[in-house]
């Protein structure tokens, strides 16, 4: 009885909304996304001669690294007629495949929520500090609020060149604004405590 008292009252005690209590939430939310990835979700990728996408750019230096290999391929059809142009297919090398990691990618916009299995990631992500949060709102029994957090961030060594920063400028400006730029993370309380709305989505 008396560790299920015990229990009972650490569980009260996990359900405040305290600076500790959301440092918690934070660091476990990080420990299992804490990435800072490249938008590369499906592989290969084929880029089209003459595009100016930003892929034409990016692949050629992950190329150059020996993260991914190309190689010349027949295009999509240009026209009703069926012509075709040349284009170059990326696929990830075995140095490359080590940084495609099978953790989910949530991507919300206003209008729709899409979780991608994979992507090609560039570096770490740790808490640097947690800012503060708004006030716990509860609407339909959810109780929920959101934290503002700053970020440290360790980069893999080929991300850290200057022409990978180069071609991924988004990566170069979450490195340039380490412990600077204030992150949102939405949260929401269970019967354990705060958790993360992207690790617990009921």
């Amino acid at each position: 009885m008396l560790l299920a008292s015990l229990a009972g009252c650490d569980n009260e005690q996990a359900r405040f909304p305290s600076q500790d209590n959301f440092t918690a939430t934070t660091n476990d939310y990080l420990a299992q996304r804490g990435h800072a990835c490249l938008g590369k979700y499906e592989w290969p990728i084929t880029v089209a001669a003459g595009s100016h996408e930003a892929d034409a750019q990016q692949m050629p230096v992950l190329e150059k690294l020996g993260l991914v290999t190309g190689k010349d391929v027949v295009g999509t059809p240009t026209n009703t007629a069926g012509a075709t142009a040349p284009a170059r297919e990326y696929a990830l090398t075995d140095a490359g495949r080590k940084f495609y990691l099978q953790v989910p990618v949530v991507i919300r916009t206003p209008t729709q929520t899409v979780t991608h299995p994979a992507d090609f990631c560039a570096a770490t992500v740790s808490l640097d500090r947690l800012v503060g949060w708004d006030p716990p709102q509860t609407r339909d029994g959810r109780t929920a609020t959101s934290l503002l957090f700053t970020y440290r961030i360790a980069p893999e060594p080929w991300a850290g060149t200057p022409e990978v920063q180069q071609a991924f400028p988004l990566l170069a400006r979450a490195i340039q604004r380490e412990g600077t730029m204030q992150v949102r993370l939405g949260v929401h309380l269970t019967r354990r405590g705060w958790v993360a709305d992207e690790l617990d989505e009921h």
